[in-house]
């Protein structure tokens, strides 16, 4: 009996170091990862890079970032903050009633010409709240995946780092979890309401801060909570 695939995780912007690490670890896990770009072509280029590294039985497509819409009900955004208004209002017309947005954007200075080390104002409060105001009506938006690096998303070995997830929908707190979860290394922790996303994008900053000074590749860990926090 053939196994069957599993639902399509669709990374917006997974042409990117972000993007491609998380389509990188999530395909070797034995997800099915479809890669967004503007140009269907690089998209596919994309792809092949990540079947070359994890091997040709792996289960990744890439297509242009309305298609990938058109065709998953998961999508994970890992946009430069600058572009991340554009482009949520081009494909608002293609995102599917009812579909999950996981977003990684943070709203940087360094976006905008400034310093990475500190966060631009939101009107909203967070780039993660803006994102809910601008996707369809029923479309459930978490902040999660701020703090992993993207140079060891991009490697071979397990990460040290939890990741924190926010939204007003507890299944799509769930869903997000269980995609850290087969992340070697990464355990996700429910972080309450959206609202707080705010905070990841501060700690964001302050960590690439951090990794710039001392030239390393820091995360966080969380210690002191219960087991089930981390299950």
């Amino acid at each position: 009996m053939t196994e069957s695939a599993s639902p399509p995780i669709a990374i917006l912007g997974g042409t990117g170091p972000a993007g491609m690490g998380l389509a990188l670890r999530w395909a070797r896990a034995g997800e099915t990862i479809i890669i967004g770009s503007r140009d269907a072509q690089r998209a596919q280029e994309a792809a092949d890079k990540i079947k070359q590294r994890a091997g040709n039985h792996v289960r990744v497509s890439g297509m242009e970032n309305a298609a990938v819409c058109a065709a998953a009900d998961t999508l994970v955004l890992t946009v430069p903050f600058e572009g991340q208004a554009t482009l949520l209002k081009q494909l608002k017309p293609a995102i599917r009633g009812g579909s999950m947005l996981i977003d990684a954007t943070v709203a940087l200075a360094a976006g905008v010409g400034g310093r990475a080390s500190r966060t631009l104002g939101v009107w909203q409060g967070s780039a993660a709240q803006q994102a809910a105001e601008l996707v369809p009506k029923g479309v459930s938006v978490a902040a999660a995946f701020h703090n992993l690096s993207a140079d060891l998303l991009n490697g071979d070995e397990a990460l040290d780092c939890d990741i924190i997830v926010c939204s007003d929908d507890v299944n799509a707190v769930q869903l997000t979890r269980t995609l850290a979860a087969k992340i070697p290394g990464v355990r996700a922790i429910d972080g309450g309401k959206l609202e707080n996303a705010r905070i990841l994008e501060q700690i964001t900053a302050l960590l690439i801060g951090l990794n710039v000074r001392h030239k390393g590749h820091g995360g966080i860990r969380i210690t002191g909570l219960p087991p089930q926090a981390y299950e």
